[in-house]
Parts: structure tokens; C-alpha cells; sequence
């Protein structure tokens, strides 16, 4: 199928990673956190400090979904348990060991991948901490394995600012991604779909085993969610489960090696960074290593993921579980004469009357900081949201649905269909600040709890 959007806005920043690897990071400590896991409500970590583990032992695990363990991204020694209110873990922290230990798992050919039962998968993917690469849509949490997905999603591109090239980041990685594809294929009764940039060549396009879609379009045409409401929306009491090249390269390198392997190639990028490229390491290193004599300035936001979903980090921060780039900025903390009214050549806007030489010069590259040009405002209608929304919902409608907690009307204006990603460039277009991507997760956990 060949998709073509209208609708959407490109963030074209400047400082994109470049098409080199830097040398291999792997930093003394790394920390796993369990904040990462969109819907772990009740998470019990099963190590102590002073506890010796092997990459793929499991660390902690949700009480309310228990058969989905988290498992450690290197072997080492647990040296502490991070905790916030209420003995809440926000971190595991292991002292790695030079040369990494992995916890064994079954090892296949690529030949009886096929004749696997759905079973013997889950039980290896949930036992492993692969597993959570496997998201679950409605509400975008880790995927319960007792559900069967009517489908799943992949998508092979990434829209957002200072998006990583996938086509660099899997070069070599052929044959785990085909076994990725394998697996998944005996998870759902219906199809694994995945997503390929429109006249792009991609790694991807030798996958077999899949049904393949091309997109054209700007941000956020690359969202796995805006290809999933073109292709098969989802209806109320369906199940759809989406992954991403990474995931499911995890799941293939796991069936044929027999190993959790939590290693990674993300981007370090940004117009703050005096070499932006990307680096090899894995889950829940430090990004002090990256950042370190590779800065401007002092005065930035670094951001783990990207700027428009992405968390603020410290310096002593982590790479995230989903994470593939890291994005350092100017911090916005300056003020301008007159703020957002002053004309400039380096103002971008969706607004012409805000951003006009924007318009003129569509592949120029800009440095923008985090500073908001305003304060909070009333809720203002401007019909601004749906130029950036490419999907038959009405962004400002849902949202002021889930404000006034009528969940039958959250229904019918297809809060089924979303997750914050795919409404998280209404921040950016937004005159009035208002904070989309919070009120869509209250939505999205009101709806789950009613």
C-alpha cells in the first residue's frame, strides 16, 4: 500500500548526527530504569545491593503482570536501589563488568523458527526482558502476552527531530531482523506490517514475511500509530502490538544467539554538539561519556529521545529503554525583546504570521531553544491542531473530552487510535501551551481504570 499525508509539520533541526560511528562507549555503571514502562504500575525489583548479575537475569518485574520480566542490561554487581515516594524504584544501578556475562536462553537455527509454538515465544521473550519491546495499542503499554493482537506494526522510519538514519544504524543486521520478523509472525492470527520511507531505499525492503507499506509525508508520517489509522484502525475491544527496528532486531539477535543482548546504536545529535554521530553502547549507560568535551556551551537541555517526546536528563542521566538518539539544545532560559512578535529570519512556525521566512526557506536548519515565547494561556481553538494531526480525529474535541471525563465521547473521537507521540506536535503548533501529551496519558489511564 502507498500512503501519501497532507498534513504535518517537519522540526528541522539543526546539528544532525553524522554517517560515522564514534568509539564504542560502555561506561563503568549503568542504570535500568523502571519509570521507562508506560503502564508498570506496581513494579517489585528482586535484587539487592551487593546482588551479582548476568545481562538477562531479571531485576524487577510488574506485580500486575507478572509473567513480563525486566532483566539487566549487563552483568555486574548491583550497587544500588533507587527510590522515590513511597519506596517507589526509579533506578537500578549495576557496576558493570569488563567483559559481559550473559544469562543463556534457548538457541535456534533460523531454519525451526517456523515450526516454534506460540508458547515456547512467549515464554522466552517474557523471560528474557525482550518482551518489552512489545507494545500494546489501545494505550500504549507493554503488551499483555495472554491477548492475540489482530495485527502487528512496525514502522522503518523515524519523522521526528534529529532522527536517527535507520538504514546507517541496522546496516548488518539483516539476518535479526528477518528472524525478528519470523517471531512475530506467530504471535497474531493476522499480518505483520511494516512501514518503509516512500523512495528512500531501506534496509527493510528485502524483509519476507510481511506485508509492506510505503509513506509519504511530513512529521509525524514516520509514527507507527498514524500508519496503523491508515492502514487497519483500531477499533474498540481490538488489540494491536507495535514494535521498532530495534525491538525487533532484540527478538531475532535473542532466537539466534540464545542471548539478551542490550546493546544499541543511537545518535547523539544536536546544534549544541561540536560532533554530532553515533555511538555503539546499551541500555541504561551513562550519556556522560557522549557529552563530555563534546559540548558548546554550558547552558543546554539534553533530552533523552527526542525534543518533542523525549525526558530532560542530567549530565549523570541514562540511555533509555526506547531511546535511540539523545538530543542537546539550547536551554531556553533567555528572554527577547518584544518575545514572539519580534520578526527574524530564525523563527520556525506552522504561523506565518509568526514565521514567515520560515516558509521561504523550507530546508533550512535551525537551532531553537526550549523557551516556550509566552506563558500559559486559555485553551484557544485555532484549528491549528488538525493541520499537524494526518488522521480523521479531531485533536481538540478528544482533548477537551478527556478534561471533562466523558468517556463515551473519548470513544467516539478515537482515543483508541492514540498515544502521546502522535499528538505531541500540537505542543509545538499550540499558542495556548497547553500540555497535549499529559492530558491524553490522563485520558488514556481514565479510560483503562473506568
Amino acid at each position: 500500500m502507498s500512503i501519501k499525508l497532507k498534513r504535518g509539520f517537519d522540526i528541522n533541526l539543526a546539528g544532525k548526527a553524522k554517517a560515522e560511528m564514534g568509539e564504542a562507549i560502555h561506561p563503568e555503571t549503568y542504570t535500568f530504569q523502571p519509570s521507562n514502562f508506560v503502564g508498570n504500575k506496581r513494579p517489585k525489583v528482586v535484587v539487592k545491593e551487593g546482588d551479582v548479575v548476568k545481562a538477562g537475569t531479571p531485576i524487577f518485574f510488574d506485580k500486575l503482570n507478572e509473567q513480563v520480566k525486566y532483566t539487566a542490561p549487563v552483568s555486574g554487581t548491583v550497587t544500588e536501589v533507587i527510590r522515590g515516594e513511597k519506596r517507589k524504584p526509579l533506578g537500578i544501578k549495576i557496576a558493570a563488568d569488563r567483559d559481559i556475562q550473559y544469562a543463556e536462553f534457548t538457541k535456534y537455527d533460523s531454519s525451526q523458527l517456523s515450526g516454534l509454538s506460540r508458547d515456547q515465544i512467549i515464554e522466552q521473550l517474557t523471560q528474557s526482558g525482550v518482551w518489552p519491546n512489545i507494545i500494546e495499542r489501545p494505550f500504549g503499554i507493554v503488551a499483555n502476552p495472554k491477548n492475540t493482537p489482530k495485527a502487528i506494526f512496525i514502522s522503518g522510519f523515524d519523522t521526528s527531530p534529529l532522527a536517527p538514519d535507520y538504514d546507517f544504524v541496522f546496516q548488518g543486521q539483516e539476518k535479526y531482523l528477518q528472524a525478528g520478523v519470523d517471531i512475530l509472525g506467530s504471535l497474531t492470527n493476522g499480518a505483520v506490517h511494516l512501514s518503509t520511507e516512500a523512495g528512500v531505499a531501506s534496509v527493510f525492503n528485502n524483509l519476507n514475511g510481511i506485508i509492506k507499506h510505503e509513506v509519504k509525508g511530513k512529521h509525524p508520517a514516520g509514527n507507527v500509530g498514524v500508519q496503523i489509522h491508515h492502514i487497519d484502525p483500531i477499533n474498540k475491544g481490538e488489540t494491536v502490538w507495535t514494535t521498532t527496528p530495534y525491538g525487533l532486531q532484540q527478538i531475532g539477535r535473542l532466537f539466534l544467539e540464545g542471548q539478551y543482548d542490550a546493546s544499541k546504536v543511537i545518535a547523539v545529535a544536536g546544534s549544541e554538539l561540536q560532533n554530532p554521530k553515533y555511538y555503539s553502547t546499551r541500555v541504561g549507560a551513562s550519556i556522560k561519556e557522549f557529552l563530555e568535551g563534546n559540548l558548546k556551551q554550558d547552558n543546554v537541555r539534553i533530552v533523552s529521545g527526542n525534543v518533542l517526546t523525549g525526558e530532560k536528563i542530567e549530565m549523570g542521566g541514562a540511555v533509555g529503554y526506547y531511546n535511540n538518539v539523545i538530543s542537546v539544545i539550547p536551554e531556553g532560559n533567555d528572554y527577547e525583546f518584544l518575545g514572539w512578535i519580534t520578526p527574524g529570519k530564525n523563527k520556525l512556525s506552522i504561523h506565518r504570521a509568526l514565521g514567515l521566512l520560515s516558509f521561504l526557506s523550507p530546508k533550512k536548519e535551525y537551532s531553537l531553544n526550549t523557551n516556550m515565547r509566552g506563558e500559559d494561556r486559555a485553551f484557544v481553538q485555532t484549528g491549528v491542531f488538525e493541520r499537524v494531526v494526518p488522521m480523521d480525529i479531531f485533536p481538540v474535541y478528544l482533548l477537551k473530552a478527556i478534561m471533562a471525563r466523558d468517556y463515551e465521547e473519548m470513544e467516539a473521537l478515537g482515543i483508541y487510535e492514540v498515544i502521546e507521540e502522535d499528538l505531541a506536535l500540537c505542543e509545538f503548533v499550540d499558542v495556548s501551551k497547553t500540555d497535549v501529551q499529559a492530558i491524553l496519558r490522563e485520558g488514556i489511564e481514565a479510560l483503562q481504570e473506568a
